[in-house]
């Protein structure tokens, strides 16, 4: 299972793992019922590099959370349930009505799908207090200092020009610090543009170590490259290994700083049964893993449960194969836990599923 892996400078008993971005109060009417029928809602919280915050830190991970809340009950709420999952949430922001003038704590709603008819999220966090917050008023080197590895995403950058600001102000502090640097690639059409996010994106990749969820349509610079992306004619685009191989293989050519590229393929049966594999660039060879098919009981997450699988096999030297095997099979198995994160905090439960033959014929 153990690898000797050049990123990798700490023993892994040393490794302090810190990421940014918004937390959310996550609103879902029960039994998949749809928003207009719901009269009720469950509650929970989530978003995506606090998902990965939770996953790692019930991995036994030593993780800790930044983000700006407002100091209300929401805020202190969310910020709790961090800490019982072992979070360290002492740099989150607590903001006051003069620092952040709406005050509010974003949200979303989901429907949850079932059968032929797929989930839908909606969106309701414009001015929230992470996106009013002035973070030039943020010493980030100090906010980084101890830290060996620095998880950011695509999805902060796209809340504000603060954001935005504080991502690169991060990766460069990062950079200085020779902190491994993680970077996923998650593109929402909700916030942004295609062009926005891929123009955004490209200035961040010198700095990134690993890169997951990679969504070329938006990291290439080029627009005759588009044509490589993760959509085609409205489809998804399922590549085979040589072409996978041969985008990893392009990037890599541009941005020599990156040590590792890895995306999941998902292929959707209906909305309640899936199938995932992955690709991952390592050490100058493309792998590809098993193929798990599983039922779906909340699929929100899954992305970050892939990306924190890798990060956590990463530091924990695993073997190529393991590694992405052990991505894949973390995000099958969030799709079995309700909520937004992968809070399994038993690993052999995942490298039991990682290294289930699947091909067995009865």
């Amino acid at each position: 299972m153990e690898h000797t892996n050049p990123l990798l400078t700490n023993s892994t008993s040393s490794h302090k793992f810190i990421t940014i971005g918004e937390i959310m109060l996550r609103l879902t009417p029960p039994n998949y019922e749809k928003i207009r029928m719901a009269t009720s809602f469950e509650a929970s919280y989530g978003g995506s590099e606090a998902n990965i915050a939770l996953a790692l830190a019930n991995l036994g991970v030593d993780s800790t959370f930044f983000t700006v809340v407002p100091n209300n009950s929401l805020g202190k709420s969310a910020v709790r349930m961090l800490r019982s999952n072992d979070v360290h949430c002492t740099p989150v922001i607590l903001s006051t009505p003069e620092q952040t003038p709406t005050h509010r704590l974003g949200s979303y709603y989901l429907e949850t799908g079932y059968g032929i008819r797929a989930s839908k999220v909606t969106y309701d966090r414009k001015h929230s207090a992470i996106t009013e917050f002035d973070f030039d008023s943020v010493d980030i080197s100090a906010l980084l200092e101890g830290y060996t590895w620095l998880h950011l995403s695509g999805i902060t950058p796209a809340l504000g020009p603060n954001c935005a600001k504080l991502i690169l102000d991060c990766l460069r502090t990062a950079k200085d610090k020779g902190i491994t640097v993680s970077f996923d690639g998650n593109f929402r059409s909700t916030l942004w543009t295609w062009e926005e996010a891929r123009d955004f994106c490209t200035q961040c990749l010198p700095y990134v170590d690993v890169l997951v969820g990679i969504e070329p349509y938006h990291l290439w610079k080029e627009e005759e490259d588009h044509s490589k992306g993760d959509v085609k004619d409205g489809i998804p685009f399922q590549p085979s290994y040589e072409q996978q191989d041969e985008v990893f293989q392009a990037f890599v050519a541009r941005y020599p700083n990156l040590k590792c590229i890895a995306r999941h393929v998902r292929y959707a049966h209906s909305g309640s049964e899936n199938s995932l594999k992955a690709f991952m660039w390592y050490e100058g060879h493309t792998f590809e893993s098993k193929l798990f098919t599983f039922n779906i009981l909340d699929r929100v997450g899954g992305g970050d449960a892939f990306a924190s699988g890798l990060i956590y096999a990463m530091m924990h030297n695993y073997k190529p194969m393991d590694i992405v095997n052990f991505a894949v099979a973390s995000s099958a198995i969030k799709h079995t836990i309700r909520g937004d994160a992968n809070i399994t905090d038993d690993v052999a439960t995942i490298r039991n599923l990682m290294n289930m033959n699947f091909d067995i014929k009865r």
